[in-house]
């Protein structure tokens, strides 16, 4: 055993700093990676605009997704959510689909009072959409429950009737309820 020491303790002797360096430069360059995602998260949280690229940290692509939402350009931030649904922290992902939904619902309302309604339903729809898949990530959002609640109040699923010529609607009987809350469902 002593035999055996006596051969390994100089190669240990001279790889151990080598092996430290490395362990130090690669926390080095690590603690690099996050200062600068911490000052591009900052920097969009503060209202700077910053690029971010898709394969940047989940943190950074949805505070850049939360940047482009609110000011309304949400072409631009749905590139973004591949890259955060292949990452492993679904909290950001559900806070993205969030900050998207409410978007495009701040969009429909103002449609909404504008008089345009035929605009503003695929928004509410996307919307509701949206607040879904965010509580399949999260399911205890409770902030996307209840914006889900009122976008799905707004307007509501109705079921698919079949028209004819004319003006006559035909349905199945199946299919026709009262949506109107505390009324009877059936007979007059």
């Amino acid at each position: 055993m002593r035999h055996l020491w006596g051969r390994v303790r100089p190669g240990l002797i001279a790889t151990m700093p080598v092996l430290l360096l490395a362990a130090a430069c690669a926390s080095g360059l690590e603690a690099w990676r996050v200062a600068r995602a911490n000052g591009t998260i900052a920097a969009l949280e503060a209202g700077t605009d910053a690029e971010v690229s898709p394969g940047a940290p989940p943190p950074v692509l949805a505070a850049r997704v939360a940047f482009l939402a609110k000011r309304g350009r949400l072409d631009e931030a749905e590139p973004l959510l591949p890259g955060l649904e292949a990452g492993d922290d679904r909290a950001d992902l559900a806070r993205a689909r969030y900050v998207l939904a409410n978007a495009r619902m701040r969009a429909a309302f103002g449609l909404l009072a504008r008089g345009e309604l035929d605009k503003a339903g695929p928004l509410v729809t996307l919307s509701r959409q949206d607040y879904r898949r965010a509580l399949r990530e999260r399911p205890d959002f409770w902030d996307a429950k209840f914006n889900l609640d009122v976008a799905s109040r707004l307007i509501r699923d109705y079921p698919e009737l079949n028209r004819t010529d004319g003006d006559e609607l035909q349905s199945e009987p199946k299919k026709i309820w009262t949506d109107i809350p505390g009324q009877p469902r059936g007979g007059p």
